[in-house]
């Protein structure tokens, strides 16, 4: 139960402070009004997996219907859920420029006329993904611009700023 220790003026006052100044920054923690207390338990859930739906809605990416497996299969191999998003945008514009009949979003595996191919979406997310890990990550590669050494060491740096700005309009 929500017991509001404001009274309504203070609040619609705030709200008029807000409004005037939308591109105002939000002061620190300690600064912000508090618009009453809350007695019980608030769930707030994980919303990982509509943040990367929308992402993949906005860009009409196939890969809408595993957003949460995404988040999933990142959980399980304890990175951070927007780099397979981030490099299927850089990779593949979100699956819309891959090899046929491929599912392969993220450029794995591909180089010169190689093709690797997987027999879904699910299995390619879990290669990746624990390639990541078990390769990348566990090894000391982990950051985009650590990734970018091994997985695409041809690259000037343009890949590991996509990846960083990728993840960053996901966040």
């Amino acid at each position: 139960m929500l017991m509001c220790q404001l009274s309504g003026e203070k609040i619609l006052s705030e709200i008029e402070k807000l409004k005037k100044n939308t591109q105002k920054v939000l002061p620190a923690a300690q600064d912000r009004f508090v618009l009453g207390a809350v007695t019980g338990e608030i769930n707030l859930g994980d919303a990982r997996g509509e943040n990367v739906r929308k992402f993949f809605g906005k860009y009409n990416s196939p890969l809408y219907d595993y957003a949460d497996f995404i988040v999933e299969i990142s959980d399980k191999y304890g990175m951070d859920y927007r780099l397979l998003p981030a490099i299927a945008m850089q990779e593949s514009q979100l699956c819309k420029h891959m090899p046929d009949n491929s599912y392969n979003c993220w450029g794995y595996g591909m180089y010169g006329g190689r093709v690797m191919r997987f027999s879904s979406f699910q299995e390619a997310i879990e290669t990746v993904a624990k390639d990541l890990r078990e390769n990348y990550l566990e090894k000391g590669y982990t950051t985009p611009e650590l990734v970018m050494q091994k997985y695409t060491p041809s690259s000037n740096g343009s890949w590991a700023h996509s990846i960083n700005f990728f993840i960053q309009l996901l966040e």
